[in-house]
């Protein structure tokens, strides 16, 4: 009998092994780009003419010689590894040789390239299988241009199988995108058809360059934080808090020279208050300089965010890990979109921390810009800050620690309260506006979920007419109910926060009707916190304000309505145009 199972032909493995790393114009992008960043350039111009099934990447890094360039499209030939122990201890985007050796078999590919301090340039064609089929000197700047030409030529079908030019220059617009974000020190010039598409700016941090690629997120609107961590694989040197670097640290990048003590994060949040999205699509991580899928990592992003936003709102989050290389095998996917990641929950724990950090109101932040559009553009001018008598330093602050991030709970001094609603709290910043209720009601929620106490009460609370549900609801949030008769129900122990209520029923009866023991937390703080309209002396506002700060996310309510509004002191001095001379402001 005849055997069923043959080697495939040489063409048809080529074009199954190159498919699996390129296969779109966006994968060809991403390859070359890479190729760029571990070049160390710093400045990519990316040309695309889709039509054409054309790409053209060039850079300014460090180039190659005559010699690399003649085994650079091989195949499996790479700069980068030289054993199976090199694998873990990656250091660059690219290792596999594949990208160029898989490009000869589905298009026409030309390198050009100059080393850094060479006096001459090379040009080389290649052929099927990366076979060099022309060589000649050309006139080139130091660094490489790659082209790419008939992508797919060879392989209709699968040009057919690709999606609308639209949608395949949206990828490639998000490839760009996610890929300046791991790298924000890098100058970008994006071509089509010989126009030009977009371009990005280098910034110092990624938190910086974000606007650039989100541009209805202003600059006010994120917190950025960078942190050393301890390495966990040295168990001998992992300490319960991490320490802050210096607000001038350059930012983590898989080109940086980590210690094998420590790794570091980079964290840029969308404040809650001011920004978050319809849908989890900017929760984004990545690990030593390319953007990863990790369904563990960002459900732990979302988890951190867990009742800061509205309902159905998701936050904006950009994480980038720096980790020692033998953290890592990057061997899970070719295109090494997805990871294999040791000690995972020990990285879970260190990014929910970070988020805390970033989410908290400390003496880092509590200067802040105006955040509401409206107001924003009333105190909008164009004068500089002028001089006036302003004590700009707390007296309960500690002059020597300016940076510290621990919070500060006199920062904040009650000043007023407006329409029984509002607390007007000053600091040496400026002023804010304090909601009473949804700030008490922050603060009552999250006790509650620290020490979630039922107390029994008597005689019991009697509710009529409960449904099977209702009452399995009760139980489940662990409430002791049992019948009294027919259609009555007894309550025999309630929440704590409820103990003093005259409506204590009507809230039992509001927690029956469904919802998980934090849907019940919520219930019970919001029916708990003080009422708007209500009163305060100058100590029941002070207190309020002492405790809402000490809260783990300040910013909103359970419900994800922003707690305060912050009026920043130079801008109410714009405001008021202090910088005038009077002499002038009268005329003379």
């Amino acid at each position: 009998m005849a055997s069923t199972i043959q080697a495939l032909p040489t063409e048809v493995v080529y074009l199954i092994t190159a498919g699996e790393v390129i296969d779109s114009l966006a994968s060809v992008v991403r390859e070359l780009v890479e190729n760029s960043l571990d070049a160390g350039a710093t400045r990519i111009v990316v040309s695309l003419w889709p039509q054409q099934w054309r790409i053209r990447v060039a850079d300014n890094g460090c180039g190659m010689n005559l010699d690399d360039l003649q085994q650079a499209a091989t195949a499996h030939s790479t700069s980068k590894i030289r054993s199976s122990a090199d694998l873990w201890k990656i250091n660059s985007l690219g290792f596999r040789g594949e990208a160029l050796h898989s490009l000869t078999t589905l298009a026409d590919l030309e390198i050009l390239s100059r080393p850094l301090g060479g006096n001459l340039g090379w040009r080389i064609i290649y052929g099927d299988g990366g076979k060099v089929v022309q060589v000649e000197a050309t006139a080139i700047a130091p660094g490489t241009v790659v082209t790419v030409s008939h992508l797919f030529g060879n392989c209709s079908s699968r040009r057919q199988g690709l999606p609308t030019t639209a949608q395949q220059m949206k990828a490639v617009q998000a490839t760009i995108h996610q890929i300046a974000l791991c790298h924000p020190r890098v100058t970008w010039q994006i071509w089509q058809n010989d126009r030009q598409w977009f371009t990005i700016c280098p910034a110092a941090t990624t938190g910086q360059l974000l606007p650039q690629i989100l541009p209805q997120v202003r600059q006010g609107d994120l917190q950025e934080i960078r942190l050393e961590i301890p390495n966990p694989l040295n168990s001998e040197l992992l300490t319960p808090n991490s320490s802050l670097l210096t607000p001038h640290s350059p930012l983590p990048t898989p080109h940086s020279a980590l210690s094998t003590q420590h790794s570091a994060l980079t964290l840029v949040v969308g404040l809650p208050d001011r920004c978050h999205r319809h849908r989890p699509d900017w929760v984004r991580v990545a690990i030593n300089g390319r953007m990863v899928k990790t369904p563990e990592l960002e459900q732990t992003i979302l988890s951190a965010f867990h009742r800061t936003l509205p309902r159905d709102r998701y936050p904006i989050c950009f994480l980038h890990l720096a980790i020692s290389p033998d953290q890592i095998n990057w061997n899970r996917n070719p295109a090494k979109t997805e990871i294999y990641l040791n000690e995972i929950i020990y990285w879970q724990e260190q990014i929910t921390q970070a988020i805390n950090q970033a989410l908290s109101i400390s003496s880092n932040n509590l200067k802040e810009a105006v955040h509401t559009t409206r107001v924003s553009k009333l105190l909008k001018a164009a004068e500089a800050k002028g001089s006036y008598n302003f004590n700009s330093q707390n007296p309960n602050e500690n002059p020597k620690t300016p940076n510290s991030s621990l919070p500060t709970p006199n920062s904040l001094k009650a000043v007023a309260q407006v329409s029984n609603t509002y607390i007007v709290a000053e600091h040496s910043g400026g002023m804010w506006l304090v909601e009473q209720h949804i700030a008490h009601e922050r603060v009552l929620y999250e006790r509650l979920c620290d020490d979630w106490q039922l107390v029994p009460v008597e005689p019991p609370i009697i509710l009529y007419q409960l449904s099977p549900a209702q009452v399995s609801q009760l139980q489940r949030i662990g409430l002791d109910i049992e019948p009294f008769g027919e259609q009555l129900w007894a309550v025999r122990n309630i929440p704590a926060p409820l103990q003093q209520r005259d409506d204590c029923a009507e809230a039992i009866l509001e927690l029956s009707w469904g919802g998980d023991l934090q849907t019940a937390q919520v219930a019970v703080a919001c029916r708990s916190a003080i009422r708007n309209g209500t009163p305060m002396n100058q100590q029941e506002m002070q207190t309020l304000l002492d405790n809402w700060q000490r809260t783990r996310n300040p910013r909103t309510c359970p419900h994800g309505r922003p707690i305060y509004l912050s009026l920043e002191e130079s801008a109410l001095a714009r405001f008021f145009r202090r910088n005038w001379v009077i002499g002038k402001s009268h005329g003379i």
